[in-house]
């Protein structure tokens, strides 16, 4: 595991800036008197408000001066964005809570309360800290305030072994002895992709467990644009040397496929940081999500081609072809108490993946939080699109 880095997000930086500079440059072929105006112009913001000024004018090069300043505008506004990011004064500094069990890369993290254990399981490529970013942005501080025990899973970098496992390795290994060390019968609590390796997790121990909560939980990998998936998928053979060499797939890597989803997203969000007050709360917060997004962990290679090639490209979850230690995970066969969160706004697992879980779940419950997929979880409305309806739910079962 590398040492702390300074800020160097947008990561990774050369991709984001060279989706601005093709964004700039896209329709330079469509203006015949670009020539005389400027050899590199983009798409306006407003393409609508443009037209009407070439319609009142009837000046074609008005127009495209029109659109060069707009392009200017922008490109200044993203490099004036990721400059303040990277100069804002803003560290996290939580006061790590104590682990209670270990296993090689892996921790359970304790965050106290005298209440029903609650356990969260993220995603393998991304920190849990996710779920307790800063002091007003901790899903799992929160729950201890409300008279419930939260505990987190932290995977951890992946080490020399754990690049050799496979999902089976995290779920019947990882997962289930950290399930052993909790004390009574949690509740199982997922997030994104650690929401199919706690559903997993539940299909097989369900004696161990008291409900099951899925937090923008994929499942129907092709519900929402099987071509994109499918992409993805076919991806992998350009994987080899980064296999090769570390046995992972390295956090530039996994930056550049979620870049994929929203190409120009990145860009969009830092223009508007540029114009928010630093000291803001606003400010921080986007600081906050951006270091935990720029602070990825690499994935290991079995379970890169299982995801990709197996979830993404095959559509195995909803096929019924995923299996751990060779059975398939249902969801039909769960008896448990299950909670189904598919945010409305979520971009990297759109609801239509999601929601089918609270069809195929018996008896679940269905929310839909008016939120995207990080937004939900430690954004500035999280409280009232999560947090509390999952409060009102776990006091419930």
């Amino acid at each position: 595991m590398p040492a702390p880095l300074a800020r160097r997000g947008p990561r990774p930086l050369l991709l984001h800036l060279t989706l601005a500079m093709l964004k700039s440059s896209a329709s330079i072929a469509g203006l015949q008197n670009s020539n005389s105006v400027w050899p590199g112009w983009s798409p306006p913001r407003n393409q609508d408000e443009l037209r009407d000024l070439l319609a009142a004018s009837g000046d074609p090069d008005a127009f495209a001066r029109a659109v060069l300043a707009t392009t200017l505008s922008d490109d200044q506004a993203l490099i004036a964005g990721i400059a303040a990011y990277r100069r804002h004064p803003w560290r996290r500094t939580l006061p790590e809570p104590p682990a209670i069990w270990s296993e090689g890369e892996s921790r359970l993290l304790d965050y106290g309360g005298k209440g029903p254990p609650i356990l969260f399981v993220p995603s393998l490529v991304n920190r849990g800290y996710i779920l307790d970013l800063d002091r007003d942005a901790s899903l799992l501080r929160f729950l201890a305030g409300a008279g419930f025990h939260p505990l987190l899973l932290d995977w951890g970098w992946p080490g020399e072994r754990e690049r050799r496992f496979t999902l089976t390795d995290y779920i019947a290994g990882r997962l289930e002895r950290a399930l052993g060390a909790i004390t009574g019968k949690p509740i199982l609590a997922g997030y994104c992709m650690g929401g199919l390796l706690a559903l997993a997790a539940a299909q097989r121990k369900p004696e161990r467990l008291r409900a099951l909560a899925l937090l923008a939980t994929p499942w129907d990998f092709h519900a929402d644009d099987a071509a994109r998936a499918d992409a993805l998928a076919r991806l992998l053979p350009l994987m080899a040397p980064a296999f090769a060499l570390g046995h992972a797939l390295p956090i530039d890597w996994l930056q550049t496929l979620f870049a994929l989803v929203d190409p120009f997203g990145v860009g969009a969000k830092y223009r508007a940081f540029a114009s928010l007050d630093p000291g803001s709360p606003r400010a921080r917060r986007f600081v906050a999500l951006e270091d935990w997004l720029n602070d990825g962990v690499p994935l290991a290679e079995p379970v890169a081609r299982e995801t990709l090639g197996g979830w993404y490209g095959e559509n195995t979850p909803a096929l019924g072809n995923w299996l751990i230690a060779g059975l398939p995970v249902d969801p039909a066969a769960l008896s448990l108490p299950c909670l189904v969160a598919a945010p409305t706004r979520d971009r990297l697992v759109p609801p239509a993946s999601a929601r089918p879980l609270a069809s195929l779940i018996p008896g679940a419950t269905l929310i839909e939080p008016c939120a995207g997929h990080i937004g939900m979880i430690a954004g500035m409305n999280a409280e009232a699109a999560l947090w509390r309806p999952l409060l009102a739910w776990l006091r419930r079962i």
